[in-house]
């Protein structure tokens, strides 16, 4: 199969990235910058790619976030810090950015004629993100079904899986967990305080692993 995949370069979608390649389908990368605070993922991205010996391809859509500022991300309010409740994950919430990059991607899967867009939705964002929840990703299926003459599949690999169990995956594939860059700050270092670092480095302890992260 012939994958066009959505790499924000964080453990979820590196190691969704390894699990393609695993199963020696062929994968093309699509990384977007949206305006996100922690564009450093895009650095982790190109290494990623390079230990891959992949083509790193950047989308720019900076200026979406002129349109989005309600949220942690792209907008002016704070990374809340500490385990995620249901009311501090919501500011980290981009709205539709799930839906806006699946559409780039999958334009572009349907101009080179590939089978399949990727994106690594896991089933711990089920509960606050709209855009990971299986509801969504079916509905994104039938979209790409119909939206052109070229149809599409959408993958969501993970879309089962706990954070633990991603982090299982990629120990199985001997995956590069050091290349990837979860921490929503966007600092040198990741804070070991953020909601997806503290998520990080929980998926590390519970799988029982050895986390090579570096922490402020």
């Amino acid at each position: 199969m012939k994958i066009v995949h959505l790499l924000s370069w964080g453990l979820d979608s590196g190691v969704a990235l390894a699990h393609w390649l695993s199963l020696s389908h062929e994968v093309r990368i699509l990384s977007i910058n949206y305006g996100q605070r922690h564009f450093r993922e895009l650095e982790s991205a190109r290494a990623l790619c390079d230990y891959f010996h992949l083509d790193f391809v950047e989308v720019n859509l900076e200026a979406l976030k002129t349109l989005m500022h309600q949220n942690s991300q792209t907008g002016s309010l704070d990374v809340p810090e500490g385990h995620y409740t249901a009311d501090s994950m919501k500011m980290t919430v981009v709205p539709n950015r799930n839906m806006m990059m699946l559409s780039v991607a999958m334009s572009h899967a349907i101009d080179i004629k590939y089978d399949a867009v990727s994106f690594a939705a896991h089933g711990g964002d089920h509960t606050i993100y709209p855009d990971c929840r299986p509801e969504f990703i079916q509905a994104m299926n039938q979209v790409a079904k119909v939206c052109d003459w070229h149809p599409l599949q959408i993958l969501a690999p993970f879309q089962d899986f706990t954070k633990s169990q991603i982090v299982k995956r990629g120990a199985e594939l001997d995956f590069p967990f050091h290349l990837t860059w979860s921490c929503y700050k966007g600092l040198e270092k990741h804070c070991g305080k953020c909601g997806t670092c503290v998520e990080r480095k929980e998926a590390f302890e519970l799988s029982k692993l050895t986390d090579p992260t570096e922490y402020l």
